[in-house]
C-alpha cells in the first residue's frame, strides 16, 4: 500500500469509529471483553477475503461491505460465519468480483432475528442478521484491495 492510501486509510477510519488504527475495529464493552475486526489492505485474486481475528461475544457473521470515501456502507460482497469469541484468519468468499483499489468494509453481524439460525439473511438496510454496534458505533474495519 503507498504512503497516501495508508494515511487516507487512518484517517478516513479515524473520523468513522473514533480511535482505531488502520484496518483495525474495537470496542470495550464489560470491562476487559473486546470486541472488534483486525484487518489489511490484501489481494482478492484468489476470490477471498480474510480478516486476521474477529472478536464477538456471541455466534454471528463477519460481513464483507463494498464502501467508498463515503465511509457508508454498501452491498453485502461475501461472508463468513463467526463462533463466539476469538476468530482467526476468517476468510470470506467473494460472491461478485472485486477489483483491485476498490475499499471493502469488514463488519459484525449478529446471528439474531432471521428465521434460521446459521443461514445468513440479511440484505441491506434489513433487521435480520444485521450489523451490531458498540456504543452506537458499527464493529468493523475498512481495508483496500489489492
Amino acid at each position: 500500500m503507498n504512503k497516501h492510501n495508508k494515511t487516507r486509510s487512518l484517517f478516513t477510519a479515524a473520523l468513522l469509529a473514533g480511535s482505531l488504527s488502520a484496518g483495525t475495529a474495537l470496542a470495550d464493552h464489560h470491562g476487559n471483553n473486546k470486541v472488534g475486526v483486525w484487518g489489511d489492505d490484501q489481494s482478492v485474486s484468489e476470490g477471498t477475503v480474510t480478516a486476521k481475528k474477529v472478536m464477538t461475544e456471541k455466534n454471528g457473521w463477519l460481513v464483507v461491505h463494498r464502501t467508498d470515501e463515503a465511509m457508508k456502507p454498501g452491498p453485502v460482497v461475501g461472508y463468513a460465519p463467526l463462533k463466539k469469541g476469538k476468530n482467526m484468519d476468517v476468510a470470506a468468499i467473494l460472491t461478485e468480483e472485486v477489483a483491485a483499489g476498490d475499499m471493502l468494509m469488514l463488519m459484525i453481524h449478529s446471528e439474531d432475528g432471521g428465521m434460521k439460525t446459521g443461514v445468513f439473511e440479511y440484505t441491506l438496510g434489513a433487521k435480520e442478521d444485521g450489523p451490531i454496534r458498540m456504543d452506537g458505533k458499527l464493529v468493523m474495519a475498512t481495508i483496500t484491495a489489492q
